[in-house]
């Protein structure tokens, strides 16, 4: 049996190591992928169309002049955001940040007074069963073997999983580990026992491609050859200047300390002294970029927004009422809104990776360009979502949530935002793409952008520092909300808010690049036939 078994190991190995025809093949054995468009999502196929207003513009109006763009194919939520949708991201920073605080019990400072409770026999008999861990009647507290005192406690990983759901636990014990994510006594209302929202902070990284892509001097050789004439194949000629990477003016970076703005040449030299020019980072870990920010919705937009106008009600009740879950989410900035597209993409690609699937691309804000491309449903010159030129229907109907009149807010059936899928759907399936809420993109706001924009997925992005002017913090908003004129709900009208800023009447919709050629057939998509797809004729 045993050297049948070796048999069939050494016959496995040969044709492992069988090199074929000799012939160029490609690796063999890869999976063939099919794309599949996102739960919420529509297919947006790869297309051209003239960008700006589609009305004679201003003269010289330069932010909305028009141009010929091309888009390259991808999914959009078919709605904006809605409150139950991110209601699910702060939930799973609260129960994240509260199985990390339990997960990681200190045995010495949190088994002490805090944890003494009355229990009786029956809500003490799942944690007998563990080894770490007891009920002491005398002291009547928990407390640990003294042989077992230091090992880690995996009596609280064992009992409650990320899901956050008590097995027979005593919520009093669990009350005593987690009370410091609680509201104090005294910042309580009627006195009702809430998470501080203002502890809900997500921890996340992001690349920044943008500073990764730049070129710094060159300030490794390479096997100890120095070209006397420096430079860029040398040793950089001002070690004390990087004007390659924009925040970076010194050898050194002003936190870290870590040499910082240089590349490393991983080329080589040859014999005759040529070297391939091959460049690297020397330390990549820079353009990672770790950051935290507090992911609960600013709910006092509602008074702030509007003075001498009593919006209270909204202010008490709109994100967390169950009667609100499918409107869209507003309140959030810029950064919550990517924060959030940070974390939709983990929870999808973690799932992929545990069915034993492939990664798919991240989810992100659109940017003006898609978001406008999107806007218009595949038709090319109209100023609306629905068609054009007009806001109400034949039946005289008004064709999305805006601002009608002067201030005749209901005529169009809606006073604040309504529900994300309300009116009728464009071209591509898309809601609410103008009125209802104004909706953020990637894009960084320039009024001549469209002069210097590239025609291939046009886009201008700048990651502004808080040593910034308010000008380079402005991000491109588009379609128009609940309290917009009509002006503001045409496709190619753009306006911008401030980053870092909070908005009764602003959301937001994710996107995700499609991965393939990106046409109009989306059945042909995917797969790995050799025979190409496309046949000119």
């Amino acid at each position: 049996m045993k050297k049948l078994i070796f048999g069939v190991f050494v016959a496995l190995m040969i044709v492992s190591c069988d090199p074929g025809t000799g012939h160029l093949t490609g690796v063999q054995g890869r999976r063939s992928f099919y794309p599949e468009i996102p739960l919420g999502m529509v297919y947006v196929p790869t297309g051209s169309y003239m960008m700006g207003q589609s009305d004679e513009d201003v003269p010289f109006l330069h932010q909305t002049k028009n141009h010929p763009v091309s888009i390259f194919a991808f999914y959009i939520d078919n709605t904006e955001i809605t409150n139950n949708e991110y209601r699910e991201f702060v939930y799973w920073v609260r129960d994240s940040l509260l199985l990390e605080r339990i997960y990681n019990v200190d045995v010495d400072r949190d088994f002490g007074d805090p944890v003494k409770r009355e229990i009786d026999e029956m809500d003490i008999g799942d944690m007998l069963m563990h080894d770490d861990v007891y009920y002491n009647e005398t002291t009547q507290q928990w407390e640990f073997w003294e042989d077992n005192y230091d090992k880690t406690n995996t009596f609280y990983r064992d009992n409650f999983p990320l899901s956050w759901t008590f097995k027979g636990v005593p919520d009093e014990v669990v009350s005593a580990l987690v009370s410091e994510f609680y509201l104090k006594t005294d910042e309580r209302w009627y006195k009702r026992k809430e998470i501080d929202v203002r502890l809900l902070n997500f921890h996340y990284y992001w690349i920044d491609l943008v500073e990764a892509a730049k070129r710094g001097d060159v300030r490794i050789e390479r096997n100890g050859f120095k070209p006397e004439s420096g430079g860029s194949q040398g040793e950089p000629t001002n070690p004390n200047l990087d004007p390659q990477h924009r925040e970076l003016k010194n050898p050194e970076h002003p936190f870290t300390g870590q040499p910082v703005g240089q590349d490393e040449n991983m080329g080589y030299f040859n014999t005759k002294g040529q070297n391939n020019a091959i460049r690297g980072h020397a330390d990549r870990g820079r353009f990672i970029i770790e950051e935290e920010i507090n992911v609960y919705p600013d709910t006092l937009v509602w008074v702030r927004d509007f003075t001498y106008s009593f919006n209270d009600p909204m202010t008490n009740m709109y994100f967390w009422h169950p009667a609100y879950d499918n409107y869209p989410v507003v309140g959030v900035t810029w950064q919550q809104a990517r924060a959030f597209c940070v974390w939709r993409t983990q929870k999808l690609n973690n799932w992929l990776t545990g069915q034993g699937m492939l990664w798919v691309q991240d989810f992100r804000l659109p940017t003006e360009a898609e978001w406008e491309y999107a806007a218009r449903g595949g038709l090319k010159q109209s100023p609306y979502p629905w068609g054009g030129p007009y806001i109400r229907n034949s039946a005289g109907c008004m064709l999305g949530n805006f601002k009608p009149m002067r201030g005749r807010y209901f005529d169009d059936g809606g006073f604040y935002p309504v529900k994300a899928y309300s009116y009728n759907p464009n071209g591509y399936g898309l809601y609410c793409m103008s009125g209802n809420v104004a909706e953020w993109t990637e894009t960084t706001f320039d009024e001549s952008v469209y002069e210097f924009a590239h025609d291939l997925n046009p886009e201008y992005r700048y990651y502004a520092m808080d040593w910034d002017p308010p000008s380079l913090k402005r991000k491109v908003i588009r379609g128009g909300s609940w309290k917009d004129v009509g002006y503001y709900l045409q496709t190619g009208t753009r306006t911008y808010e401030y980053q870092d800023t909070t908005k009764s009447y602003l959301g937001f919709r994710c996107v995700q690049t499609h991965i393939g050629r990106g046409g109009s057939d989306f059945e042909a998509e995917g797969g790995n036939e050799i025979k190409s797809d496309i046949e000119l004729r």
